[in-house]
């Protein structure tokens, strides 16, 4: 239980026996904070909540639940009323006793394994194109939010749903036929999903052209764009694949295979991983299988050209169109057939999508359909809703080839860092594979960190300079005290994997200092920093905590001296600090997906 717990329950009880009157105190309802800096104490309760039903001053009621918190625990030496606030001070002892059982706890904030079972679904790409810049605040938020859940006990499915069948698939294929003149990425030397990219955008010049030709003829613009002659090529492809065209199919599975190896590179280098994957290739028969059950049941219904809708406009939606009249899907179709899929595959207690909030409608609809059709999947669906990163240059548009390749920004996220480490001086020492690997450690986690420190439901501006900035609200900050910290352990003689008998003599006689304190404390508050992410799945809070730990240390370090430390007792004490602080660093920053380095 940690202090914050112990603290509540100890005024719960100490209300209930001072002012019986006051009938049973739950611990949950008594409010306790931080103490504000500028007051004595390290936590205060609030007394507002009790002060009108018991008709006492502020000061009378704190004097006599201070007396019986110092007299009946053993957690406070002292307390200070202000206004309606009761601050109270910890104990020397409990800091000590919290360093020495904790300090080497690699598992630290970690609870320990439940049966609840989450699925999180992120990356989720089309094989039209390879993963861009946008897909990147996805992909970190997928991951960390997997990793956080995990840490807070939850059972956690990484899942990626491939988006490989559909007529955007298909543009790319049309024009890969007509204007590739049958390039690979094995003879072009160009990366399979950059190659079915280049068609993609190959695909969009021309229809643009063909319309404006259309247009330019008499035709309404409206007209022209469903009557562009390589759009109703591509139309005719789509039905033709899903009527099992041998040719058609032979050339996606080529060119989708092209794009699955050009993923497999680029996630490798992202550092992330999926412990399942979904084909929309296959769950869109599901999907079509549950439109028909929905028809059965009279919960969709058919309009006279063979469409399928469902009409939701009773709960203040519209009409949805689940099944087109020539009988080929829509992206709802597949969605339905996944979310089935998916439950009955691993019987979840919930299933998260990580998509950004342009689809907040869409998966609105997609839970209401669920509901209507009684799936016992509906209820535990939660959209993970986040805004959209633009560059400093605007918006993206794969269509039109102004995207930012995911490839091409992590390379030039570790060159800056390669550029940024040897303008400042700092490769002494290091091996030439040593230097790229921090290179690339510095560059990834500038990149992550950057997207994931801002809560995902706003939008944000990516900014490469400000990213890897040693001095600003970066992970390079956090890396470079973790790195610190290792510096001075090594100068120490200690490592952080030292077990506690290295310091079972350790006796410390003398007070705990500010700034000694302050750092335990914010040691002390992790696991409840995990809890809060986890629940509001939101890694941005680790991003937080992680910095805020980096800052107290580095105030503490400027202060404190490790290896001059006054007494024998209070280098333990300071170097059991630097362990768990180093510790929690890296757990949390793990937990993001980022590395941190033991020399920088």
């Amino acid at each position: 239980m940690n202090l914050v717990a112990q603290i509540k329950n100890a005024t719960a009880d100490a209300l209930k026996t001072v002012f019986p009157e006051l009938g049973p105190v739950e611990a949950q309802t008594v409010t306790v904070n931080e103490t504000k800096p500028e007051f004595e104490g390290d936590y205060t309760v609030v007394l507002f909540p009790y002060v009108k039903t018991l008709r006492q001053k502020p000061d009378a009621l704190g004097a006599q639940l201070g007396d019986w918190l110092l007299q009946n625990t053993n957690l406070f030496s002292g307390f200070k009323i202000v206004g309606g606030f009761l601050n109270l001070s910890v104990r020397d002892a409990y800091w000590e006793a919290f360093l020495l059982n904790h300090f080497n706890n690699s598992l630290w904030g970690q609870k320990p394994k439940t049966a609840y079972r989450a699925m999180v679904e992120y990356s989720s790409p089309n094989t039209n194109k390879p993963l861009h810049f946008g897909h990147l605040r996805n992909i970190f938020l997928g991951f960390a939010v997997s990793e956080i859940l995990k840490a807070d006990g939850k059972q956690v499915i990484k899942a990626n749903l491939i988006n490989d069948r559909g007529i955007h698939i298909c543009k790319s294929m049309i024009a890969w036929k007509r204007y590739a003149n049958g390039a690979t990425p094995e003879d072009s030397g160009i990366k399979g999903d950059h190659l079915v990219g280049d068609s993609y955008v190959k695909y969009n010049d021309i229809y643009k052209a063909e319309v404006a030709d259309l247009v330019a003829g008499g035709m309404d613009a409206k007209k022209a764009e469903a009557e562009a002659p390589i759009f109703k090529e591509a139309q005719d492809m789509l039905r033709g694949w899903e009527a099992g065209d041998p040719e058609i199919y032979s050339l996606w599975e080529t060119m989708n295979s092209w794009v699955y190896k050009g993923f497999e590179v680029t996630y490798k280098q992202l550092g992330v991983d999926f412990d399942k994957y979904y084909y929309e290739s296959d769950t869109y028969l599901l999907g079509k299988q549950l439109v028909e059950e929905g028809l059965q049941k009279g919960v969709l219904f058919r309009k006279d050209d063979g469409s399928v809708w469902i009409d939701l406009t009773n709960e203040g939606l519209d009409q949805k169109l689940l099944l087109r009249g020539d009988g080929t899907s829509v992206y709802m179709t597949q969605d339905l057939g996944t979310a089935r899929l998916k439950y009955d595959d691993y019987k979840l207690d919930e299933s998260i999508y990580v998509i950004a909030d342009e689809q907040n409608y869409h998966m609105e609809v997609l839970k209401r359909i669920l509901k209507r059709l009684n799936e016992p999947c509906a209820n535990g669906i939660y959209h993970l809703s986040y805004g959209m990163v633009e560059l400093p240059s605007g918006k993206m548009k794969s269509r039109e080839g102004t995207v930012v390749d995911a490839d091409d920004m992590l390379h030039e996220m570790i060159g800056l860092a390669k550029v940024q480490t040897e303008a400042a001086g700092k490769t002494e020492g290091f091996s030439g594979s040593e230097l790229e690997a921090l290179y690339k450690m510095i560059g990834t986690g500038a990149l992550k960190f950057y997207l994931l420190r801002v809560e995902p439901k706003k939008k944000m501006i990516f900014n490469p300079a400000e990213s890897i900035d040693l001095h600003g609200y970066t992970a390079t900050f956090v890396q470079y005290a973790h790195a610190r910290i290792h510096s001075i352990l090594r100068k120490s003689g200690v490592s952080v994997f030292v077990d506690r008998t290295h310091f079972q003599a350790f006796d410390l006689t003398e007070p705990v200092l500010p700034l000694e304190k302050e750092l335990v404390l914010q040691l002390e508050q992790y696991p409840d920093t995990i809890s809060a992410a986890a629940a509001e799945y939101n890694p941005s809070l680790i991003c937080q905590y992680a910095f805020a730990l980096a800052q107290k240390f580095n105030s503490f370090y400027a202060q404190h001296s490790v290896a001059e430390a006054e007494t024998p007792e209070k280098r333990d004490l300071r170097l059991m600090l630097c362990i768990m602080t180093a510790t929690v660093i890296k757990h949390a920053m793990n937990l993001l997906g980022i590395q941190v380095p033991e020399k920088m």
